[in-house]
Formats: C-alpha cells, structure tokens, sequence
C-alpha cells in the first residue's frame, strides 16, 4: 500500500492489504495474519497496529503504539540532522598584481575559512589585456596553495573560467 501524502505509515483501520506478515511488540515474527485479525489482535493489547514496510508481500505490520513510535521516528530524524555538517563555499578574490601585504590578508581570509571548515573558492581576477598573463595568475594560485598545504588540500587545480582563474582548496581530512 503507499503511504499517504504527508509519508506518514498506514495504521489500523487505513490498512487494506488482504493479508499481512505480523510483528509483535518485542520483535517476535507471528506469521502470516489476514489484516482483520491482526488489528483484533492489536486493540486487545491497547495498541495500534503500524505498516513497516509495504514493498514485501506480504507487507509488513507491527503491533505498537503510534504515537511513542512517531516520537521515536522524529528523535532520530532530528539526531541525523544534528550530526550532518554542512560545507560551504567561501570565496577570496585577487588580482595577479598583488602587493604582499595584500596577499597575506587574503591567506589569513582563506586560513579562516578553512578552519571553520569551509571550503575556499580562489579567484583571480583578470582586466582588459591581462588575460594574457594567466601563467603569473597560476602562478599566484600554486604559491597561495604551498602557503596553506598543511591544512588544505587542492579539490580543484587552477582553471580559466572566462576573466577569472579559478581554484578551489578544501579543508584537509584529519587521519588521527
């Protein structure tokens, strides 16, 4: 049977498979019942009767109470939420004629941003005629790459996207 709109499962009453492969509330597999008799089953104990899974044949139904296992479901959702981490991409621009000072301000910019975890989108930046001069832009990117290799890792080599050269570095792996 498909689950309604809102993903929720099929409970008591809402379960129209003829025949159904019943679970009890400690796990214990009770064989094959017509969906009838389960739910019989079910209000005896004061308890729902919940379809698990309804891509076997026959579709699977436990014996539980709905409403602890709807607060379990959404506990565990919001746990896998908790722990994801969400990685996004920040981004330093330069031009290839960059004084030092002005470099190291745009290492430290990077530097912070990876270890915040983020990854780090470089870009240099061409004007008029210099796009001639991509071999001093690569140059610039492969230095800013050696300045912060003990923490960065290149993701993406240094490429030409129209004006600008790009490169992207990400936060290095921690292997302890």
């Amino acid at each position: 049977m498909k689950k309604s709109y809102n993903e929720q499962p099929l409970i008591n009453e809402r379960i129209r498979s003829p025949k159904i492969r019943l679970i009890d509330t400690l796990g214990v597999q009770l064989g094959i019942y017509s969906s009838s008799e389960a739910l019989k089953l079910a209000t005896e104990e004061g308890l729902d009767l919940v379809m698990i899974s309804d891509k076997s044949d026959p579709p699977v139904c436990r014996i539980i109470d709905y409403g602890k296992y709807k607060f379990l479901q959404e506990k565990k959702a919001k746990e896998a939420k908790k722990k994801q981490h969400h990685t996004t991409v920040k981004e330093v621009k330069m031009r290839y004629k960059i004084e030092e000072h002005d470099y190291k301000v745009r290492v430290n910019q990077a530097l912070r941003f990876l270890q915040a975890g983020d990854k780090v989108k470089v870009t240099v930046i061409f004007r008029g005629r210099e796009i001639q001069h991509t071999n001093l832009a690569i140059n610039l990117l492969k230095k800013m790459a050696k300045d912060l290799e003990k923490i960065s890792e290149i993701q993406q080599l240094p490429s030409r996207d129209g004006k600008h050269m790009i490169m992207i570095l990400s936060p290095q792996k921690n292997n302890s």
